[in-house]
């Protein structure tokens, strides 16, 4: 009534008089509802009918501390201190002005003190937890959160935040001894279950893990976060239409994701249900056409079964979200090999090491590529970059001689051949693959037989 009874006096102008509590819920109704302007004039309001209230002037700090106005709540702080140095309030808000200034331990004594006269401590606790977190002090900042659980065991943000810095802190057996003895007190807290799921998951123990998630979902059984942990457990398990089942749960439960529709589709894929894997593929990145990791997944699926034109257009979708992802480059030049698309794939090995994928297969892959094109100076070249990383690979060693004799420098062409038969002489059926007349000339079979011979 009373609110009501404030906006029609805001409407007509008219001044009605309200009690101190009438004002105070009336703000803090505003102040929830993210109504600050309306909260504004009831503070000014508020003041005017009852000046010397510390509670309306303690509101009129948090309203001037949410328009970053920290100099006017210090201010007021001051005065309202000098009047009741008791408040913890004022402690409070002090903190807050202190960690909104960054300085978080200046803002973790003045919590402090206000504990020593609240008698709501748990929400001090829970704001001095947060200031710990600012600190990454994560041992005290989950002390602050148990203290919060202690004394109300359904405070499900500070039992989140307990296991987050048990987390943080990589102490996961710590975290599960926790999880355990809160279920012994609170056995039907799904929230409890499913986080020593996760925990018992980061462990490996899928079996554990698979445990307390099914409690989580049979506590709730609309617990979506549950079905999605244990389908993913159920992978790991490799029970993947089980798992299918589980992630469908999800979608029953819920709007369609296409982080749900990917894990489908790689379940079916493991089990050879390909046809079914491209369904959930089409519809991940239909439902989310930014996905990069769905289109891959369908060019991949296509490239195993050698359809290289549908991996080649899928690969290209993918590239358009992330044309700097060197993997997909790779991929790009892979499928257009495939292809006999050789310009292509030249582009997409150059992509590759421009974006510092400097892997030894994506050197091998371009030199070869040239080398077929004749472009034997280019591919030379690349090579002696690839040396420069890569000593002594038979590999490299090998093309090199079959380059260099091509272009007619024999003598480094034999140098590095001689090098290639001492790391892998099983190896030098490449100079017959890549250069077949190089191979087949009289002085490389004689090196090649007086090798052989020296080794036996």
């Amino acid at each position: 009534m009373s609110l009501l009874k404030f906006e029609s006096m805001l409407k007509t102008n008219a001044v009605y008089f309200f009690d101190l509590v009438e004002f105070e819920e009336i703000i803090i109704h505003y102040l929830d509802a993210g109504k600050h302007a309306l909260a504004k004039k009831a503070v000014k309001l508020g003041l005017q009918q009852h000046p010397a209230s510390i509670d309306l002037k303690l509101l009129q700090v948090e309203l001037y501390i949410f328009e970053d106005d920290l100099d006017k709540a210090s201010l007021l702080l001051k005065r309202i201190e000098r009047l009741e140095p008791n408040n913890d309030e004022v402690f409070i808000q002090k903190a807050t002005i202190s960690s909104k200034k960054g300085n978080h331990k200046e803002a973790i004594k003045f919590l402090k003190q206000s504990l020593s006269f609240t008698k709501d401590k748990v929400d001090v606790w829970s704001l001095l937890g947060m200031e710990y977190l600012y600190l990454d002090d994560f041992e005290n900042a989950r002390l602050s959160f148990a203290k919060c659980i202690d004394v109300d065991y359904e405070d499900y943000s500070a039992l989140y935040n307990v296991v987050y810095c048990f987390d943080m802190e990589k102490e996961h057996e710590a975290a599960i001894k926790f999880l355990n003895s809160y279920i012994d007190s609170n056995p039907y807290c799904e929230v409890a279950w499913h986080q020593l799921g996760r925990q018992y998951y980061i462990l490996d123990m899928f079996k554990k893990a698979l445990t307390s998630f099914d409690y989580a979902v049979l506590i709730d059984e609309s617990f979506i976060g549950g079905y999605l942990e244990k389908a993913k457990t159920l992978e790991q398990l490799e029970r993947y239409q089980e798992a299918i089942d589980n992630y469908l749960i999800t979608l029953e439960l819920d709007d369609a994701t296409a982080f749900a529709y990917v894990r489908i589709g790689e379940c079916h894929e493991k089990l050879g249900n390909f046809n079914e894997a491209i369904s959930f593929y089409k519809k991940a990145v239909h439902e989310d056409p930014l996905l990069d990791k769905g289109w891959v997944l369908l060019t991949d699926l296509f490239y195993q079964q050698e359809n290289y034109q549908k991996a080649s257009y899928y690969i290209s979708k993918a590239l358009k979200i992330e044309e700097d992802n060197a993997m997909y480059w790779r991929r790009y030049s892979e499928i257009n090999l495939k292809l006999n698309f050789y310009e292509e794939a030249v582009s997409g090995f150059k992509n590759c090491l421009n974006l510092n994928d400097d892997d030894i297969e994506v050197y091998i892959g371009l030199c070869d590529v040239l080398s077929f094109l004749g472009e034997f100076n280019d591919a030379l070249n690349i090579l002696i970059k690839a040396k420069k990383i890569y000593r002594d690979f038979a590999e490299i060693e090998y093309r090199l001689a079959g380059l260099f004799i091509v272009l007619n420098r024999e003598k480094y062409g034999f140098n590095h051949l001689t090098t290639a038969l001492k790391i892998d002489y099983e190896y030098s059926s490449i100079l017959n693959e890549l250069f077949p007349t190089v191979y087949d000339s009289q002085k490389v079979q004689k090196l090649l037989n007086d090798f052989k011979k020296a080794m036996e």
